[in-house]
């Protein structure tokens, strides 16, 4: 970890389009601002836990949910492509 001594008022440099700004320091706490593009997230730690444990729940897909989605989609009708027998005019029952 590369630790460094800001005054308030001083700026780091990330790279050539992220700088973190020292704003206040009081007592224990300091306040930093950013300028990064729109497309880097900045997230305090707790809240990047957060997202990163919401998306492995949403990416977690058990075969109930799949038989309960099943159950919306829609049926394709028959046709000769989805059944070779019957593009091959195949056997037909008769009653």
């Amino acid at each position: 970890m590369l630790t460094l001594t800001r005054s308030v008022g001083e700026t780091i440099r990330i790279g050539d389009d992220i700088e973190v700004h020292v704003v206040e320091v009081r007592g224990g706490t300091v306040r930093l601002g950013f300028k990064a593009p729109r497309e880097i997230a900045i997230h305090r730690e707790e809240v990047y836990r957060q997202i990163v444990e919401a998306n492995l729940l949403a990416a977690q897909v058990t075969a109930d949910t799949l038989g309960a989605l099943a159950a919306f989609a829609p049926v394709a009708p028959a046709t000769p492509e989805a059944d070779p027998a019957a593009a091959q005019g195949g056997e037909q029952l008769q009653a």
